[in-house]
C-alpha cells in the first residue's frame, strides 16, 4: 500500500468543516461526524484497555479484532452509502460474549464500574460505545444507516460489560456490587 498521509495538517478544516470519505464537506458538528468521531473515541478507549498487561490473551485477541471492526465501522459512517460491517461481525461478538460469559457467575446485583485499572478502563470504553450507539441512532433518524452498524454497537457494549467482569476477576477477584442500602 502506498503512503496515505504525506502531510498531517491541511488547513482545510480551519473553517469548521471536514471532508467525508466521498469527498463532500460537512460541518464538524454534523450528526455523521459526531457518530464516526465517537466510534473513533471508543476505539481509543479500547486501546487504553489493551495497554494493561493483565489483559488475558483471548480477551486481547477479541478486543484487537474489535479495534479493526471499529475502524471499518468508522469508515462506513464516514462514507455515506458505504457498507463495511456485516452480520458476521455481530455474530463474532455474540460468540465471544457467550464464551466469556460462560465462566462468570450469574449477576444478582448491579455492579459498579471498577474492579481494577483494566476493568475500569473497559467500563469506560463500554459507556463510550453506548454514546457512539446513541449518536449513530440520532444519525439514522436523518440519514440512512445500515442496521448492522447499530447491531454491532449494541452487542459491543454488552461484550465490553462481560469483558470488564472478566478483567475485574483477574485483577481483584470479583466485581464491586452496588449496595442499595447505602
Amino acid at each position: 500500500m502506498g503512503k496515505r498521509l504525506s502531510k498531517i495538517y491541511t488547513k482545510t478544516g480551519d473553517d469548521g468543516t471536514t471532508g467525508l470519505g466521498d469527498g463532500s464537506r460537512v460541518p464538524k458538528n454534523s450528526l455523521r461526524v459526531n457518530a464516526y468521531g465517537t466510534v473513533d473515541e471508543a476505539n481509543s478507549a479500547i486501546g487504553v484497555v489493551l495497554a494493561h498487561d493483565v489483559v488475558p490473551g483471548r480477551v486481547r485477541q477479541s478486543l484487537t479484532d474489535v479495534q479493526h471492526d471499529l475502524f471499518e465501522l468508522g469508515g462506513e459512517l464516514c462514507i455515506p452509502g458505504h457498507a463495511a460491517v456485516t452480520a458476521a461481525f455481530v455474530e463474532r461478538l455474540e460468540r465471544d460474549l457467550d464464551d466469556f460469559n460462560a465462566d462468570l457467575p450469574a449477576l444478582e446485583e448491579f455492579i459498579l464500574p471498577g474492579g481494577g485499572h483494566a476493568a475500569a478502563a473497559c467500563h469506560l470504553a463500554r459507556t463510550i460505545v453506548r454514546r457512539a450507539e446513541r449518536a449513530t441512532i440520532t444519525l439514522a433518524a436523518d440519514e440512512a444507516v445500515r442496521p448492522e452498524a447499530l447491531q454491532y454497537l449494541n452487542r459491543l457494549s454488552d461484550l465490553l460489560f462481560v469483558i470488564a467482569r472478566v478483567l475485574s476477576r483477574a485483577e481483584s477477584g470479583g466485581e464491586v456490587l452496588w449496595d442499595r442500602a447505602r
